[in-house]
């Protein structure tokens, strides 16, 4: 039955598929996450704090759960433009890769859930429980306790043959499957993510402190970015990928064969002053079946407003903040007069280094 569970899983569009058992020790990772949690570097994110050992130990979320199935899905677009070079073109909008397409929830949900029902078709009703970042689980934890790959130093899943640019998700069974063997590590003495994080959010070796995460700040914080942190954002509107993008693990990410993580809405290459004039109606339209959509309209203008305070001096992008001067959000009136100070300060040392 793993063997066929396997096979099934690939047929489905997963590039892995592998099983741990829900009653292995899991005491070093629930210590590690109770430490992080009380040193506060989970920042808002308060839904971190309330299911306690439920997140590490699946019997107490789902009762009878035997074993834990996790599975990846690669999401790297094709044809899509270099990641970089939209980075280092700051009239441009970065959005992390992952996101360029349709809402990975959907799909790996969807996807297990068919698994779930070829395994039904196989042995009858049985116990499970599908998941993709949607419940108190911890998907690199179990990915890594079935030997999907091993926690690079950002905190991410890494795996040799796919880099770390993958979804994951999970199936709680109740079928005593055999389990398959834990990874090695093979980070090394690289340090590379640590050392391009922009905010330095990366405080050490596996240890993020997510109030520095530009993927936090721009996706998870519903208030106002903290002012110091603004300028290190750039043109990261919504994600990072930056330390994904030095890994040399990622240089066998494998690109996507599902469609629905093809770039919609030439999302890749794309302009902060095209974004920014997107109204709640366009947004909504734009961005339907997207992960994006979940931040809403308003959080949306908060952060292209720090990437066009961000973007080199022009008169469109000053014109484009003053559209929004009057907004009817506390929070984009904010940001939209702190990035015209910005463009004001460099429109400013424009003129004295010309005079």
């Amino acid at each position: 039955m793993a063997v066929a569970i396997k096979t099934w899983g690939k047929e489905l569009g997963f590039h892995d598929v592998r099983i741990a058992d829900a009653q292995a020790d899991m005491s070093t990772v629930e210590s590690g996450l109770f430490q992080w949690l009380a040193q506060g570097y989970h920042g808002d994110m308060d839904y971190m704090a309330k299911h306690g050992t439920k997140r590490t130990r699946p019997a107490e979320l789902e009762p009878g759960t035997q074993r834990v199935v996790s599975v990846c899905m690669n999401y790297a677009p094709p044809a899509v433009k270099n990641s970089w070079d939209v980075i280092h073109d700051g009239d441009q909008a970065f959005i992390s890769r992952y996101a360029l397409g349709r809402d990975y929830h959907k799909v790996i949900r969807a996807r297990l859930q068919k698994l779930a029902d070829r395994i039904t078709g196989e042995v009858g009703t049985f116990q499970y429980r599908v998941f993709s970042d949607s419940a108190p689980v911890m998907e690199v934890a179990w990915a890594q306790k079935s030997g999907l790959g091993w926690r690079g130093k950002h905190t991410l899943l890494l795996n040799r043959q796919a880099g770390s640019m993958f979804f994951l998700g999970e199936m709680y069974v109740d079928l005593p499957l055999p389990v398959d063997e834990e990874t090695g590590n093979y980070c090394g003495s690289c340090s590379r993510c640590i050392d391009v994080c922009p905010t330095q959010a990366i405080i050490g070796p596996y240890q993020v402190d997510a109030r520095r995460c530009i993927s936090y700040l721009t996706i998870e914080l519903k208030d106002s970015i903290p002012e110091p942190l603004r300028p290190l954002i750039g043109n990261r509107i919504y994600g990072c990928d930056d330390c994904q993008l030095v890994c040399p693990w990622n240089k066998y990410a494998k690109i996507t064969q599902e469609n629905d993580f093809h770039v919609r809405n030439g999302l890749d290459e794309v302009s902060l002053i095209e974004l920014f004039g997107w109204d709640q109606a366009t947004f909504e339209a734009k961005l339907a079946g997207s992960a994006i959509r979940r931040i809403g309209h308003t959080q949306w203008l908060r952060n292209i407003a720090v990437g066009l305070g961000n973007a080199p001096y022009s008169v469109e992008i000053v014109q484009t903040l003053q559209a929004r001067v009057d907004d009817s959000s506390d929070m984009v009136r904010e940001h939209v007069q702190w990035a015209l100070q910005q463009q004001d300060q460099k429109r400013t040392a424009i003129q004295e280094s010309s005079t």
